[in-house]
C-alpha cells in the first residue's frame, strides 16, 4: 500500500512535511509502520498549486529516498495547497504515468488502496470515463480509473456526490464480476482551492488515514508525520472530508451500504 500527504494552509516549504519531519513521507518510503508492505519504493510523485491555475507534477519511477533533485525542489518550492505520495504498487507497471498524483486540468487526485481483482473488471471500469476524460488515460492504475471516473461523474460540480457514486458503481461491478477480494480507498483530492480526502473499505480492513489541523492549516496523511499523537486524529472510516482553509474540516458519511453496523480496524 502506498502512503501519501495533502496539505492546504498557510504557505509553506514542501520539506516541511515531505522530508524534515522524523516520520516524513521520505522516511515512510523506506519504512512505514501502518500498511501491509513497510517499503514504498515504486516511484513517487509531487503536485502543487502556485501562481497558475493548472498545477505542478513532478513524478518519477525511483524510491523516493535516492531522487537528490526531490529534495532540492522541495528545499525550494513554497506552496499553500500541494500533494505528495511515496507508491508501493498492486500489480500495474513502475511507470512514470503510473505515479500519483494524477492531474487533468485544475484537478489533482492520489489514492493509497485497490479496486480487488481488478484484471478481472477493468473493462467496465475504464466504461465509467467518458469519452471526453478517456482522453487523459495514459497509465494503467485503477487508480487513474477512479480519477477519470469521478471527473466523468460530475466531479467539478459536486466532489462528494461524484467519489460516492464511482465508489458504488466500482463495488456493484466487482460483486457482479464475483470479486471476493476488497474495494480499499483512502483518497485526497483539489481543484486549487479546496481539499478533500476520503476514507473507505467494503471490508474490515481500512487503510489508515489521519489529519492534523494547526493553525488553520490542515495535513491529511497515511501516517501520522512525528510522535505527536495527540495532534493527530483519524479520519472516520466511510466519510468525505472537505476543508477549505477558514473553518475546520467537515465530515459527510458515505452512503455505500456495505458500511453499515460493521466493526472496522486499521490496516
Amino acid at each position: 500500500m502506498c502512503r501519501w500527504l495533502a496539505y492546504r494552509g498557510e504557505e509553506i516549504f514542501l520539506d516541511d512535511l515531505i522530508t524534515r519531519p522524523d516520520h516524513s513521507l521520505i522516511a515512510q518510503s523506506r519504512r512505514c509502520e501502518q500498511a501491509k508492505v513497510d517499503m514504498n519504493g515504486d516511484g513517487f510523485g509531487l503536485g502543487w498549486y502556485g501562481e497558475r491555475p493548472i498545477p505542478g507534477l513532478y513524478r518519477d519511477t525511483q524510491p523516493a529516498w535516492g531522487d537528490e533533485n526531490l529534495r532540492s525542489l522541495t528545499h525550494q518550492i513554497k506552496s499553500n495547497l500541494f500533494f505528495a505520495h511515496v507508491r508501493a504498487s498492486t500489480g500495474t507497471a513502475t511507470s512514470r504515468a503510473n505515479c500519483h498524483p494524477f492531474a487533468v486540468g485544475r484537478y489533482l487526485f492520489m489514492h493509497n488502496g485497490q479496486i480487488g481483482g481488478y484484471e478481472q473488471v477493468r473493462r467496465p471500469v475504464e466504461a465509467l470515463i467518458d469519452d471526453h476524460h478517456y482522453q487523459f488515460r495514459v497509465g494503467t492504475t485503477d487508480s487513474e480509473a477512479l480519477f477519470l471516473a469521478m471527473l466523468s461523474h460530475g466531479l467539478a460540480e459536486d466532489p462528494y456526490r461524484s467519489m460516492q457514486t464511482v465508489l458504488n458503481k466500482v463495488r456493484q461491478i466487482m460483486l457482479a464480476a464475483g470479486v471476493k477480494s476488497a474495494l480499499r480507498v483512502t483518497a485526497a483530492l483539489s481543484d486549487g482551492e479546496r481539499l478533500y480526502a476520503l476514507r473507505y473499505s467494503s471490508d474490515q480492513v481500512v487503510p489508515s488515514l489521519y489529519y492534523r489541523l494547526c493553525n488553520r492549516s490542515l495535513t491529511v496523511v497515511s501516517e501520522p508525520l512525528d510522535t505527536g499523537e495527540a495532534q493527530w486524529h483519524a479520519v472516520p472510516t466511510g466519510h468525505f472530508l472537505s476543508f477549505g482553509g477558514i473553518a475546520a474540516p467537515s465530515f459527510m458519511p458515505l452512503d455505500i451500504p456495505e458500511l453499515a453496523d460493521r466493526a472496522f480496524v486499521p490496516a
